[in-house]
């Protein structure tokens, strides 16, 4: 039983670097019968991959906890136009969004720093979730009390952002475990979950904010967030048992090397770079054509409602097309339905027009990152030997 669970890690290790097609037989299958795997034990010890009831828990926790930590900054267009209009905040109009772009910018930017940590002691994984959801209760109360921008922007702003990426990041390499041919389904469900908060988040700070005021409802939202992502936790965990005693892993960078990596990435951040300008300023653009406050929030919730569509419809194509033909598509229809309808829209309509357009084609855009990374994958050979009951892998960039 030992050394069959052994065998299967290895392979499931081994199978996380090869690239192969969804279709075709995973390599754990294929390499199977030289060892002589026992199937039934192999089962009976590890939960099933890309399904079963542990694998949907897992999505559905990992739905949860995106939604709860990536929400409350996609909806940062309603603090924003709430800090604006009111004092003391709005007398330090120039820092106001840099709050919103902090958070956002650290989360993003400061993602790999955080996975290159729970490669190198993966063994600390789970405990990277707990302390991220303490921190960003601790981040929220303290903006609470806050009386100027820059404290804003440290607490709402940088303090959250830790918090955010060190409850979030361990649920994106766990996921990876428990979906192998729905990986890009996957990913895209659990990203929808930022789509389904940034309808009822905004709506809910709209009314909150105008009823009791930004301290209130900043301490609300940290209770909230504390007692719904708390018991998700325990769902949210690896497929693959991990050691106690396993050493720091050498990270691999050989993929720098490659002009596939390059290519994609240097999309990716020009992408980036425009992404989240209507999310955030829809609202205050709103408000400088003369509508209302509401009418400012339900361009944010037109957008994160068709979110959560294009998360999923983009992550299914990238499973089955390949994912430069899925950027292309996104890439012309956002640029597309902010030059047609921003550049025109001098009415409620025509901006809701363009939240919904823009969250179709712009919104599911990081669920096209799994197939960047198969493509990266495929620049690799893979020479596997087996001897002396353990794996040999040398690899070598094309």
């Amino acid at each position: 039983m030992a050394s069959d669970l052994g065998s299967e890690i290895a392979l499931r290790e081994i199978s996380q670097a090869l690239d192969y097609d969804a279709n075709d037989e995973s390599p754990i299958e294929a390499l199977r019968p030289p060892i002589q795997v026992r199937q039934h034990e192999i089962h009976s010890t590890l939960p099933t991959v890309d399904g079963g009831r542990e694998a949907w828990m897992f999505l559905a926790g990992s739905f949860f906890i995106e939604a709860l930590v990536w929400g409350f900054p996609f909806s940062f267009g309603v603090f924003q136009e709430y800090y604006a209009i009111h004092k003391p905040f709005s007398e330090e109009q120039s820092g106001i969004a840099v709050i919103g772009s902090s958070a956002m910018g650290i989360m993003y930017l400061g993602a790999p720093f955080t996975f290159a940590a729970l490669q190198w002691w993966p063994k600390y994984r789970r405990y990277y979730a707990a302390v991220g959801l303490g921190i960003i209760a601790i981040a929220l109360v303290l903006s609470s009390f806050s009386t100027r921008v820059w404290h804003l922007i440290l607490t709402q702003g940088v303090l959250y952002a830790i918090g955010g990426i060190l409850l979030y990041t361990p649920t994106v390499l766990f996921l990876d475990e428990w979906f192998i041919k729905r990986k890009g389904a996957a990913y895209g469900v659990m990203w929808a979950g930022t789509g389904v908060s940034g309808i009822c988040v905004p709506l809910v700070m709209n009314w909150g904010l105008g009823k009791y005021g930004h301290s209130t409802m900043l301490r609300t939202w940290a209770i909230t967030v504390v007692i719904l992502s708390a018991p998700l936790l325990y769902y949210v965990k690896p497929r693959i048992p991990i050691s106690v005693s396993s050493r720091p892993r050498r990270l691999d960078m050989s993929f720098v090397r490659t002009s596939t990596f390059w290519t994609l990435q240097t999309g990716n951040i020009l992408e980036s770079l425009g992404f989240f300008i209507p999310n955030i300023w829809l609202p205050t653009y709103a408000r400088s054509i003369g509508l209302s406050s509401l009418a400012g929030t339900m361009t944010v919730i037109m957008f994160n409602t068709t979110s959560i569509l294009s998360q999923v419809l983009l992550g299914i194509l990238t499973d089955r097309m390949h994912v430069t033909d899925v950027i292309l598509v996104s890439t012309i229809g956002a640029a597309l339905s902010v030059f047609l309808f921003w550049g025109l829209a001098a009415s409620l309509p025509l901006l809701c027009i363009l939240s919904l357009v823009y969250g179709l084609f712009a919104g599911g855009f990081s669920s096209t990152w799994t197939g960047a990374i198969r493509e990266v994958q495929k620049k690799k050979t893979f020479i596997i030997k087996f001897k002396n009951n353990s794996f040999y892998v040398q690899k070598k960039n094309r």
